[in-house]
């Protein structure tokens, strides 16, 4: 690896006695009497001292002048007598207006050079040129003012022209600059050459190229105006305002004859009658023709001196500083795509490839209607522009600010003091280029306003410009007033907020009838609040989603364009709402699973005891008869079966989430409707809205497909595990007494009909064949009746006793007329649970007179409002239940809730990440986290109501 390896030496290292090699790609020493040529890959002789020969500078031989003859010729090889003395270079030198002469009309050279003066009289009018070589005809503003190609007092020689001096000349210009961002004003040489020249010129003889070479220092000054300053922006209005009588261009007032358009006027309220008064005369399709789909911006090119260059098409990335292939740059242009591009750019580059700073004015081309051509002018908002030392175009009010026409990417220019061949101290750069599209309200076919271009420019003091580097963006927006969408979603938020108040009251209302209780504690407020919390957030959730669909439907399918994309600063309301809708939802389903963890739950035995066995009486010796036990399996099973039904859902969650990571572009922020893009084409970026759309769309559309399918092929044709679970009581001769509230709660009716369960293969069998046959009684609570599943709303006093047994199952000591005191805590535990299964069984058959219960019908208001008028005070109340409402306290019976719970945990994480695949893995990660707590909480729960022991539980 060593042997491949060369030092790094640039030109700059060498020094003045060495040169760069550009074959070795190092330095190399310059020979006896030789110096480092002015590019620094060649040697040149010193000063004193001619080539005798040279091979184009790597291998040259010198020789020292004699002492008669100190100067060189121009080019290097012979030595010469200067009589007028020498330059810094050791050539000879002319006075002014004078030309070097060296050879002879045959090119012999001579002993002596000359310095020939040029004739500025009449009939010549002839000066040496820039080089000092020839003579040539002087400028015309010297044979205009001094019939000669002299400039003497009193008139004015300014910028290498002269001026007449006299009354209503434009006042003395300040040739300054003033970098803003920096705090630093310079003193520009470009300004101090030709400012004062451009303004005589422009305002004595309408020079066009003067005019425009003025505006453009105008522009460079950032076309910024004060009514007390003289710098390029000052002289240019004191023309602009002076030159009335000339006339306007094309009608537009703000127009100068022989001056180029920078300013549409300081007048308050301007802006937005350009920006909002007219709409540009043709419209945008999404799907068309190039004509109807693609925005054809063309520009007007100026170089600094304010010669004409060309008409340019801004597409092929003029105006897009950071590379990119053409397909890409060429989208910044196609209506309704946003754009956006970014990079970070270094100075060195910016150098080299904007030495000279090139000027727009920019239009939109578009179709007269009489095949001929027209332009639109497209106004800048130039957010560095100062007017009376205040950044007017940088406040949120449209009417403070004063649109220009004119603008630059890089200016390299007017930041270099005193030598315009040296490199600038200070550069300009527009850092962040932004078109605006607007489309008018209520069009139906794609009619916008006049485009409006911003420009930030970035001033940067060079210091390094090999490690130093600029980040640059231009970007395409597109945009309409939302206000009217935004007044609709704020009147649909009262309305349904105000509603979801009012059923949050009835939630409340309903609870505290079915806790039993009347008085209005601090419980009931906080429990209106968790209502409140839940309801509020599926009001968040409907008008996001309709909001989010609305979007994505509307924007996605036209043709003729009537609706744009918010921007993304018009989207952190809607962003608000999702949070807000997710927190909210986050804390009803915490609510809901806190809820569920806590139900009471006891699973009844009707089997009794079939016969007596012969029982040894412990500590006595003696042998006893006693009933036979009754096996525990059926309520072992019953419970298993309950806690998998737990956390059992309607739909399959891995393949809701995986089902909606496909999509992801159709949230991109452009008109195709496309689920795939091409590698080579732009991606344009992210909307919020669409994302949220496109995943709400999908998460709905697929989560009703599953129910669907669940509810009606599944649950009919392969398993009703619900339904199956009500069976199986009924068929194991176990009911289940459920109380989610207080005072509220479910039955399943699971008694017999064949008066036990616990039995051989065989009678089972036939017990099932007789039911099948309509040959025994129907499984109903009543007589003659089928209904199994009953709402139960039980009286104070109920409660009262229910709880009193229930305490023997949490305590580890029980009463002493309950149970023995001598009895281990097993003992006491399997008391009282018999103690309840005997209670719960006779308060079934109608045992307990006191405590009795009534059958009845909900009434349809009841069944909508979900709460019960009739308080149960005497009697219990047992409503018959078509469905299977004990699900409510499953994750089967609130799978809106979960639904939407995911949708909006996806949703945030997605638009945090913009990442369907993360927002994917990690809701499905947060059901199984949440599924787990519920089984494992859920399972202990269970073996602590019911008494069933959880090693049991499988």
């Amino acid at each position: 690896a060593r042997g491949f390896s060369v030092p790094l030496q640039r030109p700059a290292d060498c020094g003045a006695d060495r040169y760069f090699d550009s074959s070795r790609l190092a330095c190399a020493p310059c020979g006896a009497h030789q110096r480092q040529s002015a590019g620094g890959s060649s040697c040149v002789c010193e000063i004193g001292y001619r080539m005798v020969s040279s091979n184009d500078g790597f291998s040259v031989t010198c020789e020292k002048c004699p002492e008669n003859m100190s100067g060189v010729t121009q080019d290097g090889w012979n030595c010469i007598t200067c009589p007028k003395g020498l330059t810094s270079k050791g050539n000879c030198k002319c006075p002014y207006n004078e030309i070097l002469v060296e050879r002879g009309m045959d090119g012999i050279l001579l002993n002596e050079a000359l310095c020939v003066h040029c004739n500025g009289s009449e009939q010549s009018f002839s000066a040496s040129d820039a080089s000092g070589s020839r003579c040539v005809r002087c400028e015309k503003t010297f044979i205009q003012v001094s019939k000669s190609c002299d400039c003497n007092s009193p008139n004015i020689l300014t910028g290498g022209l002269c001026f007449l001096a006299r009354e209503g000349l434009p006042p003395k210009g300040v040739a300054a600059v003033r970098f803003a961002q920096l705090g630093i004003t310079l003193t520009s040489a470009w300004f101090l050459k030709n400012l004062q020249s451009s303004a005589f010129a422009c305002w004595l003889y309408s020079n066009l190229t003067a005019c425009q070479a003025l505006g453009n220092m105008c522009v460079m000054n950032m076309n910024s105006l004060s009514s007390s300053s003289t710098d390029a922006c000052g002289l240019f209005q004191y023309i602009f305002v002076s030159t009335a009588r000339v006339g306007i261009v094309h009608s537009i007032p703000y127009w100068r004859h022989n001056l180029p358009w920078l300013y549409y006027g300081d007048q308050p309220g301007l802006a937005s009658q350009v920006l909002e008064k007219n709409h540009f005369p043709t419209t945008f399709t999404f799907k068309g023709t190039d004509e109807d789909v693609k925005l054809k911006f063309i520009a007007a090119s100026f170089d600094a001196a304010g010669n004409f260059l060309k008409w340019q098409s801004l597409e092929g990335g003029i105006l897009q500083l950071c590379p990119d292939t053409q397909t890409k740059l060429d989208a910044a242009y196609v209506f309704g795509t946003t754009y956006q591009q970014s990079c970070k750019i270094s100075v060195s580059k910016i150098l080299l490839d904007f030495a000279n700073p090139v000027f727009y004015d920019l239009f939109l081309e578009y179709n007269g209607g009489n095949g001929q051509q027209h332009l639109w002018a497209v106004p800048v908002l130039n957010l560095n522009l100062q007017y009376n030392e205040k950044f007017v175009n940088q406040d949120s009010n449209m009417n403070n600010w004063l649109l220009t026409r004119r603008f630059f990417l890089v200016d390299a220019l007017s930041g270099k003091e005193n030598d315009l061949g040296k490199p600038p101290r200070v550069i300009r750069i527009a850092s962040k280029i932004t078109i605006s599209i607007r489309l008018v309200s209520h069009t139906q076919r794609g009619t916008i306003y006049p485009p409006l271009i911003t420009v930030a420019y970035t001033d940067v003091l060079l210091q390094n410009p090999e490690t130093q580097s600029v980040m640059v963006s231009f970007a395409v927006s597109y945009e309409m007033n939302q206000s009217e969408a935004q007044i609709q979603t704020d009147i649909a938020l009262g309305v349904l907020g105000g509603l979801a108040v009012l059923w949050s009251l009835l939630k409340t209302a309903g609870w505290k009838r079915r806790t039993g209780s009347s008085i209005i504690d601090l419980q009931t407020f906080f429990k209106f609040l968790l209502f409140y919390s839940g309801d509020l957030a599926n009001v968040f959730f409907i008008i996001t989603v309709g909001t989010g669909i609305y979007w994505l439907v509307f924007f996605k399918a036209q043709q003729f364009v009537s609706v744009l994309l918010p921007l993304p600063s018009q989207e952190e309301d809607f962003v608000t709402y999702i949070a807000c809708a997710f927190s909210l939802k986050a804390l009803q389903f915490l609510h809901l699973l806190v809820s569920q963890l806590a139900v009471d739950i006891f699973f009844i035995d009707w089997e009794r005891p079939k016969g007596k066995v012969l029982k040894a009486v412990e500590g006595e010796g003696v042998i006893k008869s006693a009933a036979a036990p009754v096996s525990i399996w059926r309520t072992y099973f019953i419970a298993n079966e309950w806690n998998e039904l737990q956390t059992m859902r309607k739909i399959n969650p891995l393949f809701q989430v995986l089902a909606v990571v496909g999509f992801s572009n159709l949230a991109l922020m452009d008109a195709s409707s496309s689920l795939s893009r091409s590698s080579e084409s732009y991606v344009a970026p992210w909307s919020r809205i669409l994302r949220f759309g496109v995943s709400a769309a999908l998460w709905v559309a697929i989560a009703i497909l599953q129910v669907i399918f669940f509810a009606v092929i599944y649950e009919r044709f392969v398993e009703d595990k619900i339904s199956q679970f009500v069976d199986l009581c009924c068929v194991s001769n176990i009911s289940v007494f459920l109380l989610s509230h207080n005072c509220f709660g479910h039955y399943i009716h699971g008694r017999s009909v064949h008066g036990h369960a616990d039995t051989n293969m065989e009678e089972m069998n036939m017990n099932l064949k007789r039911e099948a046959e309509n040959l025994c009684s129907q499984r109903g609570l009543l007589p003659n009746t089928d209904g199994q599943t009953f709402q139960i709303s039980i009286s104070r006093k109920m409660r009262l006793h229910y709880d009193w047994i229930h305490e023997t199952l949490t305590r580890k000591r029980g009463p002493a007329r309950l149970l023995d005191s001598s009895a281990n805590t097993f003992e006491q535990s399997t008391r009282a649970y018999n103690a309840m299964n005997k209670f719960l069984s006779s308060f079934i058959d109608h045992v307990h007179k006191e405590m009795d219960y009534i059958v009845k019908d909900k009434l349809l208001l009841e069944r909508i409002l979900g709460m019960e008028f009739m308080e149960p005070i005497e009697k219990s109340i047992f409503y018959n239940d078509e469905g299977h409402s004990f699900s409510d306290v499953l994750y089967y019976g609130n799978e809106t809730t979960l639904l939407i719970f995911d949708l909006l945990f996806f949703s945030v994480v997605d638009l945090a990440s913009q990442s369907f695949v993360l927002a994917a893995i990690l809701t499905y990660l947060q059901q199984e986290i949440f599924r787990f707590i519920r089984n494992t909480l859920g399972q202990k729960n269970l073996a602590s109501k019911t008494l069933v022991d959880q090693r049991f539980l499988i």
